[in-house]
Parts: structure tokens; C-alpha cells; sequence
């Protein structure tokens, strides 16, 4: 059959775009058999650069920086296009408006994913940028899910672990405790699921071992982008 050709940008960080790879390949072989995989453009940025945009705030520049790589990779062929990372869907909308070919935004296909499995409060371990920043939790919003985030104690930890460990290819049992304390403490306090709402955190939780129902946006956007390049439905575009 043919398929349609996937864009990922991704470098934010490689640990996680290499899950990406890996995940859409392995679906594409899972549904289709024998050797096939996976139609795949993948433009791998200098994280450093973006992180530095990020701690100065200037995320104009870095959307600039990402619509141009989106727009590589449609000249190139993609006929979809995926920001590999949690955080930078804060300018998705803006990456969006520079293609004409449909963005797949990770937290709306999360949260169609919550509500399937009947969540409406769920906890969201990720950056904190991306919990403290709103853009998140506003999309939610729109979908009637209304987002639980740790304490400022909590956050602390959870970007501590994303940008100090997960990053840099370091996976610390102390910190998988700390991270399941932080659900544990969550579901006490009304959450029904936890987002792993990092493209990292996938290295340290297991969804399906936590206190919660884990819901995993590294997973989940992948297997949205195998189902638009097989056929399937029109996913969901930032807007």
C-alpha cells in the first residue's frame, strides 16, 4: 500500500525522537507485516539552541526556527508534520500557519485519548513550561479536561529530572520514586490519570505500572501519526 510520508521534527531531545523512530516504525510493521516501515522524514535540531531560546523567553524566535524546519520537511515530501516534544506545542500554532500540511498536536490527540478511557482529571508531569505556561492546560480545556499539576516542590523535580536526567540519557531509580510519590499524591487528592506529558518521561514510567492510569503523549502522537500515514482518520491540527 502507499503511504503517507511522516515529517518529525525532533532533537528536543534525541533520547525522545529516537522513541518516536522506533514507536512509528514498529506500529507500521505491527499493521502491514513482513519488513515494511515507516515513510519518514526526521530533521533533528541542536536541542542547546532551543533550550537556551527557552530560558530567555524568546519563543518567537524559537517558533521561527521550528517553522523553518517545518517547512524543510514539507518541500521535502512530508505530508503531515509532528513537533516531537511536549513543550514546543507551545508554538505549534505558529508552526502550523507556516505549512499547509496538517500539524498532529500531541495534546489534542492526548487528550481524545483521556476521554476515550473515561478521564477528566488527570495529573500532568512535564516541564515547567509546559506546566506552568497555560498553553496546555487551555487545550485541554477546549477537549472538557481540566488538568491537575504538582506543587511548585513537585514541578521543581519533575523538569529537574526531564532536563538534568531523562536528557542526557540518565534513568535514576531515586527519581522514578519520586515521580510515582508525586502520582501517589495526586490520586489522593482526585486525579483519575497521569499524562506522561514529557516525550522523556516514557524512559522512567511504565503507564501501565503506576499508581493512576498512565497515559503516555510520546505513544500516543506516535500512533496518531501512523494512523494519518496509513489512511486513517484526519487527525486533529493545531488551530
Amino acid at each position: 500500500m502507499e503511504m503517507r510520508k511522516i515529517g518529525l521534527i525532533g532533537g528536543m531531545s534525541f533520547e525522545s525522537s529516537a522513541v518516536y523512530y522506533r514507536m512509528v516504525n514498529e506500529a507500521v510493521r505491527e499493521r502491514l507485516g513482513a519488513l515494511h516501515s515507516a515513510e519518514v522524514l526526521l530533521h533533528s535540531v541542536d536541542f542547546q539552541k532551543i533550550v537556551d531560546l527557552q530560558k530567555a523567553g524568546r519563543w518567537d524566535e524559537a517558533a521561527r526556527c521550528l517553522a523553518d524546519v517545518a517547512r524543510g520537511l514539507e518541500a521535502g515530501g512530508a505530508e503531515c508534520v509532528l513537533i516531537c516534544t511536549n513543550t514546543m506545542h507551545l508554538i505549534a500554532d505558529s508552526v502550523q500557519t507556516s505549512v499547509n500540511v496538517p500539524l498532529i498536536n500531541i495534546i489534542d490527540e492526548t487528550a481524545l485519548r483521556l476521554k476515550a478511557g473515561g478521564s477528566r482529571r488527570p495529573l500532568l508531569l512535564a516541564t515547567r513550561y509546559t506546566m506552568e505556561h497555560g498553553f496546555y492546560a487551555e487545550r485541554m480545556k477546549r477537549h472538557g479536561i481540566d488538568l491537575m499539576v504538582p506543587d511548585a516542590e513537585g514541578r521543581a523535580l519533575t523538569h529537574n529530572v526531564i532536563f538534568d536526567e531523562l536528557c542526557a540519557g540518565k534513568v535514576l531509580e531515586t527519581s522514578r520514586a519520586a515521580l510515582i510519590a508525586l502520582i501517589d499524591k495526586a490520586k489522593a487528592d482526585g486525579a483519575d490519570a497521569v499524562i506522561l506529558g514529557c516525550t522523556e518521561i516514557c524512559l522512567i514510567l511504565d503507564p501501565a505500572n503506576l499508581p493512576l492510569p498512565g497515559f503516555d503523549s510520546t505513544a500516543i502522537h506516535a500512533e496518531a501519526a501512523v494512523d494519518f500515514a496509513l489512511g486513517g482518520r484526519r487527525t486533529s491540527c493545531a488551530a
